[in-house]
């Protein structure tokens, strides 16, 4: 049987622009882990970054935005348009594999990542952090990415850091966890490349 991806090429690429945040974002499902990121904070760059490599999808984001308030708005905002190019570049969601369950470890800490690309958008963060901050970066804020990342790609997803010491490395569980998770539910499934994974024959409604 033929793979889908011969037939399409799975990437996106979403611009958003408002009164705080002017962002560019692209993404290439079926890409080999490159990331070209510049959002002006260190921290949120590295956890893209690992984003990228940990789910093989090419990831570029550009981000100008409001720093001088705080990290809110760009952290919120290329959640928003990451998200929307996901759900672009999977299109109709033949042949996904749809599911994926991740245990990630990161040093002393152990997180959960469960994932369904079901069009049905829902965030489940079961997350705490001993610190506010790492370094400059709010640690609230990571729930916030992942907020807006799971309803603008149309996602259902479970996120829970089992157990964990370090607000860093929890951070980077959580992270690493959805990429592996991304990786594995965004493959095309060779036993049902041509079909959509739902008993109703669609996602999303």
């Amino acid at each position: 049987m033929r793979d889908v991806r011969e037939f399409f090429m799975r990437t996106a690429s979403i611009k958003r622009k408002t009164k705080e945040t002017d962002v560019e974002v692209a993404v290439n499902l079926d890409g080999s882990g490159v990331s070209e990121v510049a959002t002006g904070i260190g921290f949120f760059d590295h956890m893209l970054d690992l984003l990228a490599r940990h789910s093989r999808i090419d990831i570029t984001v550009r981000a100008d935005g409001d720093l001088h308030v705080d990290y809110h708005h760009t952290t919120e905002d290329v959640g928003i348009a990451l998200g929307q190019a996901v759900k672009q570049a999977l299109g109709s969601m033949v042949g996904i594999s749809r599911y994926a369950t991740v245990y990630m470890p990161m040093d002393e800490t152990l997180s959960r990542v469960v994932i369904d690309i079901s069009g049905r958008p829902v965030l489940v963060f079961k997350v705490g952090f001993p610190r506010d901050k790492i370094g400059e970066f709010d640690t609230e804020l990571v729930r916030e990415w992942f907020n807006a990342f799971a309803v603008n790609a149309g996602v259902t997803l479970h996120v829970e850091t089992l157990y964990g010491e370090n607000s860093h490395h929890i951070a980077e569980s959580c992270f690493k966890g959805l990429a592996r998770a991304l990786r594995a539910a965004v493959a095309i499934d060779p036993r049902a490349a041509n079909e959509v994974p739902s008993t109703k024959g669609q996602l999303g409604g």
